[in-house]
């Protein structure tokens, strides 16, 4: 049983959760740090934290299972794909939905960690079902990516709504912390989704399914996404304006990030992607933690 759900977790790439899970924390930051409309501070509680680690944890878990579900036929045409544990039949299509269901009911559970605040359990299953129906896009559109960058919008957005939802209805200025660091995570993502989404452009085209390097070709896909990546440094470049505390070491993780994104587009080139790995699980890691490591400490400290 341990092997299997090992296997599970290597299956949903368990590891990585790192990817979204440091913007919705800090967006929680944020939302403890930066007062109300009002002048008001949100105290910070234990549980509303536990509540947004298996939040993220359990609906990551079942976007990803429900992925390998839809996507278990194209895997196994795929010779990118094919040794994944679905087509390879090293798990059954039954324990995958059972993990995929019980992690749902795990993720609309965990949403009473945020009583009194009624909107996490209420938007529950939008979520949950806006994350799943990303597995479809990509056999209709090849915005796909930026449905990806959607979804892990949702990271930032969904905790600072889970904090402060209260404020949200009554005063639609208040999230736009959330909205800048939530639409900066939607271009990051779409960006480096493109890039990965390079290694496949021939079985895209042969199968028909829909992305921007089918579309763009690899040279168009790389001009798109470094397009993406720099609406990111701006929309991050903006992010003080909304949260001042944000200073000189918010300043530094942001030049060192964009340094990194520079990196990114320079190891992969449109004849040599031989080094995508590294640039989509590496250095978006780096970025990713970085960023919230900076950042908590200019709020904290600021």
């Amino acid at each position: 049983m341990l092997r299997q759900l090992g296997q599970i977790l290597e299956m949903i790439r368990f590891s990585h959760t790192l990817f979204a899970l440091p913007f919705a924390l800090l967006a929680a930051v944020m939302a403890w740090t930066t007062p109300t409309a009002t002048g008001e501070r949100i105290t910070f509680r234990l549980t509303t934290l536990l509540g947004i680690l298996l939040c993220m944890v359990f609906a990551r878990s079942a976007a990803m299972a429900f992925n390998r579900l839809v996507d278990r036929q194209l895997d196994a045409a795929n010779p990118r794909t094919a040794q994944r544990q679905l087509p390879a039949g090293i798990l059954t299509v039954r324990s995958v939905v059972v993990f995929a269901l019980g992690s749902s009911l795990g993720f609309v559970a965990s949403t009473v960690l945020f009583w009194p605040n009624r909107l996490p359990l209420v938007l529950s299953l939008p979520v949950l079902a806006f994350l799943c129906a990303y597995s479809y896009t990509k056999r209709f559109t090849s915005f796909s990516h930026f449905w990806l960058g959607l979804a892990l919008m949702l990271s930032p957005v969904c905790a600072w709504i889970a904090i402060r939802g209260e404020f949200v209805l009554s005063t639609p200025a208040d999230i736009s912390p959330a909205v800048i660091l939530g639409t900066a995570v939607l271009f990051w993502v779409a960006g480096f989704d493109m890039i990965y989404a390079c290694q496949d452009i021939q079985f895209d085209q042969t199968a028909r399914l829909h992305s921007i390097p089918a579309r763009l070709g690899v040279v168009g896909a790389l001009r798109l996404a470094a397009c993406c990546h720099l609406g990111m440094v701006l929309l991050l470049l903006a992010l003080p304006c909304v949260v001042p505390r944000l200073g000189g070491i918010y300043g530094c993780g942001l030049l060192a990030t964009a340094l990194l994104l520079v990196y990114e587009h320079w190891i992969v080139r449109p004849d040599d992607l031989t080094r995508v790995n590294v640039a989509f699980f590496r250095v978006n890691s780096i970025v990713s933690v970085g960023l919230f490591l900076v950042c908590s400490v200019d709020l904290i400290l600021g």
